[in-house]
């Protein structure tokens, strides 16, 4: 094998050019999809072993303890978690070392090979138009170089071919291969879910989660990426209506807030709804979990999803793709007006020994108002309006966290007010919990939909109130409404982006763009492929009738490239392919070289019909004669001459301004 190894031709310099820019280029798009913690490293591990395997590989004990720091370093930035981050850094780490071992035509054809893995393991991490971009012309550019070292294989290396030809020879080669793949996209049988599990990102994005720890939501709003987009399909709510409700908090321990996972198979409370409701559809970005949200209140959990006995909604599986749903929600009139005693019991839970200065004061309100829950929320409110200030930049919380809060610091954002407005309810004795999810939205003019972003992420609070049951209250809305309602003008994506006055255009072209990618492709799931025919009448294809259409129409394809690949075979020796492409050239004169002719005999042909031409040709006919029937003289560089005569023969071409 080593033996075999050392045989192949080395590398040349262009060679060698083209085959580390094809490693580039198909590892770029990869390295875009890391986190920076890991894609950066890999970036500059790979630009530091090019260079210093640059004229000859390195030894093999010196790869060996890179392969193997490599290795160790990205599961130390990883955690070691294994995932899909973790899978595609080590492949995309390996590449970077990888020229560390090229020398030869076998190894660029390893490297490039190999290479080919990284785009097919960036749709793995995102599927946007960017990525697909990227990825074709990754492939592109390995098929550009794959061609540069048959030519090395071959000897026609040495001939220089243009850039362009190369070019388009590839072009001729992707189009040919292009019905093949628009069939299996159209035509293949999807399957309504894959037969394997898909791993989990081992260092997911941000998103919603079942517990909520402060400052756990410093990355999550900072993120300016969609998380949903919503179509409505009538008016949409008032944005002091746009509350998307997603898990819902009932146990504290002191630090941390987590669901009840008794209320998680119950269902959920009858309600009295308000008459105005909402029919829309959510376009859920991926975000690994099952957490859903919906307007408050849905109406019903959609198929794939279940809804809890506190109007939390969950997927069936985590959302490791693009999802859509179809909802309707409306606000609630009176929302569980009865309270049973063990939920009345939750919502009062609080941890022993714990925020001693809260509870006194929350017991002290409660002395002082009564009976009367509504007069305390109205008095918390009204402390917050006045005292407390909204910022992300918050301190670290010690062991008494809301006393920290209410007294001392008083500034902080959602997750800090919702939190310490729900334990001083409780210390008064009235039963809240914590809801997380989103508020506002973005109405991109394009396309007419709504965009809720990932830093729209919000956190609020339920109070129970006699006779009118669960009612939301938002204390981060009342010390900074903008945070809420002002979502349309001053929060615009992109208004605070290097373009200036051109940012917010450009963010709203390229969601939408984003949009009818995710619409065309992305959506294109089994139950619109089965209505694919339906505009020719057939309402619904089976999957035996999808899998005998793809056959057709592959074999079809298939015969097509069979075809096109017989009629133009490549001429194997370079001379002789120039020499006949030379004759090709005359046909559209007429005067193609006829089978039976020597080449003396269809020079002097040609000299009879356009006498200009003759000198030229009858030259190149004698020089191609000489070469391919002459004996070799002594001294004589043959590779030098043939290397003259191809590109004599390609320079020659008879042009109209010649007759």
């Amino acid at each position: 094998m080593s033996a075999l190894a050392n045989s192949a031709p080395e590398l040349d310099i262009s060679s060698r050019r083209w085959s580390l820019l094809a490693a580039l280029a198909c590892v770029v798009p990869l390295l875009l999809q890391l986190p920076p913690s890991l894609g950066l490293p890999i970036a500059a591990a790979g630009g530091l072993t090019t260079l210093l395997a640059w004229r000859k590989p390195l030894p093999a004990p010196i790869r060996l303890a890179l392969t193997l720091l490599v290795v160790a370093a990205v599961l130390a930035v990883s955690g070691a978690r294994l995932g899909r981050d973790t899978g595609c850094a080590l492949l995309a780490a390996m590449l970077a070392i990888k020229p560390a071992e090229t020398a030869r035509l076998r190894d660029a054809r390893s490297l490039i090979g190999f290479a080919l893995f990284a785009p097919f393991a960036t749709f793995l991490l995102d599927q946007g138009p960017l990525s697909l971009l990227l990825g074709l012309a990754s492939a592109f550019g390995a098929l550009v170089a794959l061609q540069r070292l048959s030519d090395l294989e071959s000897g026609d290396a040495a001939f220089a071919v243009p850039l362009r030809t190369r070019l388009r020879s590839v072009l001729h080669l992707v189009l040919i291969g292009l019905p093949v793949a628009l069939a299996a996209f159209w035509l293949f049988p999807r399957l309504g879910a894959p037969l394997w599990g898909m791993p989990e990102r081992a260092l997911g994005r941000t998103g919603l989660s079942d517990t909520m720890r402060p400052n756990d939501w410093i990355d999550l709003m900072a993120d300016d990426t969609p998380a949903l987009r919503v179509r409505f399909f009538g008016a949409p709510p008032e944005p002091d209506q746009m509350y998307w409700r997603g898990p819902t908090m009932w146990r504290f321990d002191g630090m941390e807030w987590t669901q009840a996972a008794l209320l998680q198979g119950l269902p959920a409370p009858a309600t009295q709804p308000a008459q105005r409701g909402w029919d829309y559809e959510l376009e859920v970005e991926p975000t690994e979990r099952t957490q859903l949200v919906a307007l408050d209140l849905p109406v019903a959990a959609p198929t794939g999803s279940t809804l809890s006995g506190d109007y939390s909604l969950r997927a069936n599986t985590p959302l490791t793709s693009l999802t859509r749903w179809r909802l309707r929600s409306a606000a609630p009139a009176r929302y569980q007006p009865k309270l049973p005693l063990l939920l009345r019991q939750l919502a009062l839970q609080l941890p022993e020994g714990f925020n001693p200065r809260t509870q006194a004061l929350a017991r002290q309100w409660r002395t002082e108002a009564g009976k009367d829950d509504a007069a305390i929320v109205a008095r918390a409110l009204q402390w917050i309006r006045r005292d407390f200030a909204y910022t992300l930049d918050t301190p670290p919380w010690g062991r008494d966290a809301v006393d920290q809060f209410l007294f001392d610091s008083r500034e902080g954002f959602c997750q800090h007010f919702s939190a310490s407005f729900v334990v001083l309810m409780r210390g008064a004795g009235i039963p809240a919990r914590v809801v997380t999810g989103y508020a506002g939205g973005y109405r991109n003019p394009l396309g007419d939909y709504w965009i809720v972003l990932r830093s729209d992420a919000h956190a609020w609070a339920e109070v129970w109130l006699e006779g009118r049951g669960w009612v939301r209250v938002d204390p981060t809305a009342a010390v900074a409404p903008e945070r809420i309602y002002d979502t349309i003008a001053d929060r615009s994506p992109g208004a605070s982006g290097l373009l200036g006055g051109l940012g917010v255009p450009t963010w709203n072209v390229s969601d939408w763009l984003r949009r009818n990618w995710n619409d065309l492709l992305l959506g294109f799931n089994a139950e619109r492929q089965s209505r694919l025919l339906a505009p020719f009448g057939v309402e619904k294809l089976q999957g035996r009738q999808l899998g005998l259409l793809f056959a057709l129409a592959a074999v079809a394809a298939l015969l097509w490239m069979v075809w096109l690949s017989a009629r133009g075979q490549r001429e194997a020796d370079p001379v002789l392919r120039a020499w006949h492409r030379l004759a090709a050239r005359y046909r559209r004169l007429g005067l193609e070289r006829e089978a039976h002719e020597t080449a003396s005999e269809w020079t002097a042909r040609v000299a009879r019909a356009r006498p200009e031409l003759a000198a030229d040709l009858r030259e190149l006919s004698q020089r191609f004669a000489n070469w391919r029937y002459a004996a070799p003289q002594p001294g004589m560089q043959n590779g030098r001459d043939a290397t003259d005569l191809v590109r004599a023969l390609r320079r020659h071409r008879p042009t109209s301004k010649q007759f």
